[in-house]
């Protein structure tokens, strides 16, 4: 399906760094394009009510419904902030999208990964990210940054060490031969994390600008 924006997906493990990037992300581009910054789940009235079962899972929650919760979130997402914000030209930057649900609850929980796949596609109206960044931080590292915070902690941030390094090894798995990923190093600092991945975002940046210019949107501000 055509897209006139941009839709951009940052992934990683709980404590990776992934939402810190989304934000300078989206610091750096609203200077020169219209940008949203949105998440999963969460970034609609009903999605935040489906992010506070998933979080903080008062009541045992099964592989399926959790991932059926999400699905229903990212359905409301797509219809509500991502779609229009498209249509509008504009930069999308979401902290989490369909490839979470892929490791989380289809590597990590054994949900039937086709199944899933068929059920993001219809709830995303078979939209796909542009660009897919990782933000590849070892378990053991994310882990110290999430004690770090001194906050209470979400259901996922509590998973054991060995649920979050198959999630960790699922995605690294899931992006290894995938040619919209940028790997980004995400036991650098975030300088550093910003910098390499505003760089390697240059080509997609380019065309969306190029695109941008032919439709009259922007003005070219080399010319």
């Amino acid at each position: 399906m055509k897209q006139n924006g941009l839709l951009i997906s940052i992934e990683g493990i709980d404590g990776s760094g992934k939402s810190t990037l989304a934000k300078e992300l989206y610091m750096h581009f609203s200077q020169f394009h219209k940008t949203l910054l949105t998440k999963e789940p969460g970034d609609s009235e009903l999605g935040a009510q489906i992010r506070t079962i998933v979080q903080k899972q008062d009541v045992p929650v099964c592989a399926k419904a959790e991932f059926l919760l999400f699905a229903a979130d990212r359905a409301q997402h797509f219809e509500q902030k991502v779609i229009p914000s498209l249509q509008q030209n504009m930069i999308v930057i979401s902290d989490r999208m369909a490839d979470s649900s892929v490791v989380y609850q289809g590597v990590a929980r054994g949900i039937d990964i086709d199944f899933i796949n068929t059920v993001n596609a219809w709830a995303m109206s078979n939209h796909k990210p542009d660009v897919t960044i990782f933000v590849n931080t070892p378990p053991h590292i994310a882990r110290e940054r999430l004690i770090m915070r001194n906050k209470i902690l979400t259901a996922f941030e509590k998973e054991h060490t060995q649920f979050m390094q198959h999630v960790h090894d699922g995605f690294c798995t899931l992006f290894n031969n995938r040619k919209n990923v940028i790997m980004i190093d995400g036991e650098c600092d975030e300088q550093t994390v910003l910098h390499d991945t505003l760089r390697s975002l240059t080509p997609w940046l380019s065309d969306y600008e190029t695109k941008q210019i032919s439709t009259g949107t922007i003005v070219d501000r080399h010319a």
